[in-house]
């Protein structure tokens, strides 16, 4: 473990190789074996999850993005060389989809997150036009009673004003700082114009120095 914080350079490098897909789950026995660390990134469903995992590694088709809720049905893996693994969880809430499918998918998101072994962090996705929601907390109670660490993103920073961005900001992070597995400091980001990507990065590092 180390107390120096990764250089924007390390970080960059760390996604820069090139990432592919490995496999996508529909149930607990189809998991790749728990080697290595897990990130996730959750959310309702449209929040961007792809679109954001896709900016995080530089290349724009490697997790399938869609403007109907619902796309992703699946726990979608992702890997490089290298000790991570990138997991994109189905959106929960509404979904374009039957319900006995959303039931479905929504039971195998619980389900991981309390059962992966080797999962490092979520991050957990927010639409910065709405804030946290109704249908966040039942994933925040998961992640709080399985003491799984996890962090706030802002998505889709662009589409609101700088003093909405602020209000939304200081709102979310008042929430999560009451919960006791948020990591501390909300990631704010916009795929359209970059910002926070770096900044997510360099989060995502940090965290893999720490870990060792």
């Amino acid at each position: 473990m180390t107390d120096v914080p990764p250089d924007a350079e390390t970080a960059r490098l760390l996604f820069a190789r090139p990432w592919r897909f490995l496999i996508g789950a529909r149930a607990m026995d189809q998991l790749p074996p728990p080697d290595g660390l897990d990130i996730a990134f959750a959310g309702r469903s449209n929040v961007g999850k792809s679109s954001l995992i896709n900016a995080l590694v530089g290349q724009k088709g490697l997790a399938r993005t869609s403007n109907a809720p619902g796309r992703t049905r699946e726990l979608n893996f992702f890997l490089s060389e290298g000790p991570l693994t990138i997991v994109d969880l189905p959106g929960y809430g509404y979904a374009a989809a039957p319900k006995t499918a959303v039931k479905a998918w929504t039971q195998l998101i619980h389900d991981y997150l309390r059962g992966r072994p080797n999962l490092a962090r979520v991050f957990l996705l927010i639409d910065a036009r709405h804030g946290l929601k109704t249908a966040d907390n039942a994933v925040l109670e998961t992640l709080d009673q399985s003491a799984v660490s996890y962090q706030g993103v802002l998505t889709k920073a662009d589409k609101v004003s700088e003093a909405e961005l602020e209000q939304v900001s200081a709102a979310v992070s008042a929430q999560l700082s009451r919960r006791p597995a948020a990591y501390p400091g909300l990631i704010v980001t916009s795929v359209k114009d970059g910002t926070g990507i770096d900044d997510l990065r360099a989060a995502i590092a940090r965290l893999l120095m720490e870990k060792g």
